[in-house]
């Protein structure tokens, strides 16, 4: 039996949150509840029990079903400690180097600030998932509300080294307009083109396109691609840091 499972819940306009079981004991997290209604709707289908609530980052889209689910489940919430006065109630905080458990699947925590300040990402190797939040998406990133380029970039290198095979469950389904842009960044990156088609073939179905494996977002996503040399010569910045590269495609993406 696997030690653990993922299940993926679109809520609101086009958000994700995520289930997280651990098969061995029962226990079963949610990450980023942004309403609770879905998530309820799931665990009634699959009769289990909420024990845990996990919040990567404070914004409301991310955290707006958390009161709903502690109430009706008794679940703990476990968060960012770096956001303790953002997001209420918290039972427990992480940071960078911690370990979280859900059941006995163990998470280990990065911060990578960026998006927000206190932002946390959250690696489960038994369950190959990497639970990003708004830091990495599918062929994107998230904006930098509250971090610099050098801090996001600092932060979405962390992710590189993690196993080829890890699946991306981030925040947001805006992997088909993330395509877009990316072509204009690398027109002739074979594998982006027709990764580009197979991702207009599942949103043509309604179909999400999350997750994502690590291996290809390193083959295709260009904001963890700034250090690449072709990638500066198309941009005409050959020479110039991964940081100015990766300011250079943030702001191009800003205004796309």
């Amino acid at each position: 039996m696997a030690a653990g499972e993922v299940i993926v819940i679109p809520c609101l306009s086009d958000n994700y949150t995520y289930l997280v079981r651990c098969h061995y004991s029962e226990v079963t997290a949610v990450i980023d509840p942004g309403e609770a209604a879905p998530v309820i709707a799931a665990l009634e289908e699959k009769g289990w029990h909420l024990d845990l609530v996990i919040n990567t980052h404070h914004h409301h889209d991310h955290i707006g079903g958390n009161a709903e689910l502690i109430e009706k489940y008794g679940a703990k919430l476990l968060g960012p400690a770096a956001e303790t006065a953002r997001i209420p109630n918290m039972d427990e905080t992480c940071a960078e180097g911690d370990q979280v458990l859900i059941g006995d699947l163990e998470g280990r925590v990065f911060d990578v600030p960026g998006h927000t300040s206190g932002h946390i990402a959250f690696y489960f190797p038994a369950v190959t998932a990497l639970f990003s939040g708004d830091s990495l998406f599918a062929l994107g990133c998230g904006r930098l509300f509250e971090g610099t380029p050098a801090q996001m970039w600092e932060s979405l290198c962390k992710f590189r080294n993690l196993p080829a095979s890890t699946q991306i469950y981030c925040g947001h389904e805006y992997t088909q307009s993330n395509a877009r842009f990316a072509k204009t960044i690398e027109p002739d990156n074979p594998i982006l083109i027709a990764r580009c088609q197979d991702i207009d073939g599942l949103r043509a179905r309604n179909l999400p396109t999350i997750p994502s494996r690590l291996d290809v977002e390193l083959a295709t996503n260009p904001f963890l691609r700034a250090d690449e040399p072709t990638l500066a010569e198309n941009l005409g910045m050959s020479g110039q840091s991964p940081v100015e590269i990766f300011a250079e495609i943030r702001k191009r993406k800003d205004n796309f």
